[in-house]
Parts: structure tokens; sequence; C-alpha cells
């Protein structure tokens, strides 16, 4: 198998309370949020997509899965792990890590990160927008147990990125604003 046909799975963080927001965002729109984010997943090259929840337990859409993360209130590291853990059952090479809050964001966005990073020598990419970082992010899972290890708080992947000198950013500021939805 080369690597532009190693499988990818999408793990969408959709388990937070919202608490700036209001309520979770996984029902944000009356879940219009999560049906956008798991079609740019399936459609961006995700041959499977866990969603994370937790602060509010709904039905996913097809084809993605349901994981209930019992911990979300620990923030989003718990999610990540529990997401990276779900992930490590099946074969995929690559996770592509998105959130449910950043509903501008295409199945161009994800399938641009995820074949640019598929190629890339370190296994590690994020779309950038203009000068900022945001996301997909897309780890291959010789680095899952690593991020797994420094995954604290509500930082997510934000300090395995930092340390790290090998991150491809890809820029996807033709395709999308990438901002989260906060309020």
């Amino acid at each position: 198998m080369t690597t532009d046909q190693i499988g990818a799975v999408g793990v969408l963080l959709a388990a937070g309370a919202g608490t700036r927001y209001g309520a979770p965002k996984v029902l944000a729109q009356q879940g219009k949020w999560l049906q956008l984010a798991v079609a740019a997943l399936v459609g961006g090259g995700c041959d499977e997509v866990l969603v994370m929840l937790g602060a509010a337990i709904v039905a996913v859409p097809p084809p993605a899965r349901a994981i209930v993360v019992t911990d979300w209130a620990a923030g989003l590291s718990a999610s990540l792990r529990a997401g990276l853990a779900a992930a490590k059952a099946g074969g995929a090479g690559f996770a592509v890590i998105h959130l449910v809050d950043i509903p501008d964001v295409s199945a161009e966005v994800v399938s641009r990160v995820l074949v640019a990073t598929r190629a890339a020598p370190g296994g590690i990419g994020r779309a950038r927008y203009g000068s900022r970082p945001g996301h997909p992010v897309v780890v291959a899972r010789s680095h899952w147990g690593e991020l797994s290890e420094v995954l604290h708080g509500d930082a997510g992947a934000r300090t395995f990125l930092r340390a790290r000198g090998d991150v491809l950013h890809v820029d996807c500021s033709d395709l999308a604003a990438g901002i989260d939805v906060d309020e």
C-alpha cells in the first residue's frame, strides 16, 4: 500500500459543554455543524469518522460512529485521547483531527491537508489560514502514542505540535476562514 492509499480516520471533537457558546456545540443549528463536519471528513478522504460526545449525547449522521467520552469535562485532551484510542483499533495510518465548531471547513480543506500530510516526511500536518494555524490537524499513526502522552487539560494537540519542527503547514485560506465559533 502506498502512502496515498493508507487509510485515514476522522476524529471529530464534539464532547464539550460549549460554555462560552451557551450550549454544547454539537447541538448548534439543530445539529447542522455536526452534519457539516462529518461530511467534510468523509468527503475529504476519511475512511471512518469517530465523533467524540460527552456533554450532549446525540445520534451522529452516517457513516460516523459515536464514542462517548466519560471524562469529557477534563477538557479537550480527554476527548482527543479517547478518539486516538478508538482509532487504534482500526487499521488507519492517519488521524484527521477536527472540531465541530468550525462549520466553514469543507471536504476540500480536509482533502488538501490530508493529501499533503500523506506526502510529508514527518507525517504531521495542519491547516493554516493566513498566519493562523488551525484545523484539521493530521497525524500519522506512528505519532499517536507520543501525542496521547502529552495531552493535558483543554489544550488538545497544541503542546505536541509546538514542540515539533516537522509540522507541515498547509495553507487553506483560499478555501475557508477556519475560525471556531465561540459565541
